[in-house]
C-alpha cells in the first residue's frame, strides 16, 4: 500500500507559486531518488501542495531530512503558520478513508407540538358586545 504524503505551503509574504517554481525540480529530484513512485503539484487560490507517495514511511523519513527539503521547508513565504506537513493527500486530516457523517442525537429530529384540537360551533368563545357604553 501507498504511503501518500501531503507538504502545504499557504501564501504569505511572497507567493506559494513562486516558492512551488523554486523548489519544484529539487523536490521531484529528491524524492524520485529516495523512493517515491508517485507525486502530484496542486495550485489552489491560497497556495500550492506538492503530494508525494512512498512504499513505507520509513522513505518518507529519510526523504523529509534531507538538506535540499529542508531548505526548500525553511524558505516558505509564510514560516511562521503557512507550512503544512501531514500524512495522506492535499488537504486531508491524515485519515486513509473518507469521513462518514456521524448520526445525530435521537435520529436528528424533534418532537413537534400536538395540534390544537378543533372546537365544535358551539364551543366556540362568542364576541362580548357591550351596548349603550359603560
Amino acid at each position: 500500500m501507498l504511503e501518500w504524503w501531503s507538504i502545504e505551503v499557504l501564501h504569505g509574504k511572497g507567493s506559494a507559486a513562486r516558492w512551488k517554481d523554486a523548489h519544484s525540480d529539487s523536490l521531484i529530484e529528491s524524492a524520485i531518488a529516495n523512493g517515491a513512485v508517485d507525486w502530484a503539484w496542486h495550485v489552489h487560490r491560497w497556495g500550492v501542495v506538492f503530494e508525494v507517495a512512498f512504499l513505507d514511511e520509513a522513505q518518507w523519513e529519510v526523504f523529509r531530512e534531507l538538506p535540499s527539503v529542508r531548505a526548500a521547508l525553511d524558505g516558505v513565504p509564510d514560516p511562521v503558520g503557512g507550512l503544512l506537513v501531514h500524512r495522506g493527500r492535499g488537504g486531508a486530516a491524515g485519515r486513509f478513508a473518507p469521513r462518514r457523517p456521524r448520526p445525530h442525537a435521537g435520529a436528528g429530529a424533534i418532537a413537534l407540538p400536538e395540534p390544537e384540537p378543533e372546537l365544535e360551533p358551539s364551543e366556540a368563545p362568542q364576541p362580548l358586545f357591550l351596548v349603550g357604553g359603560w
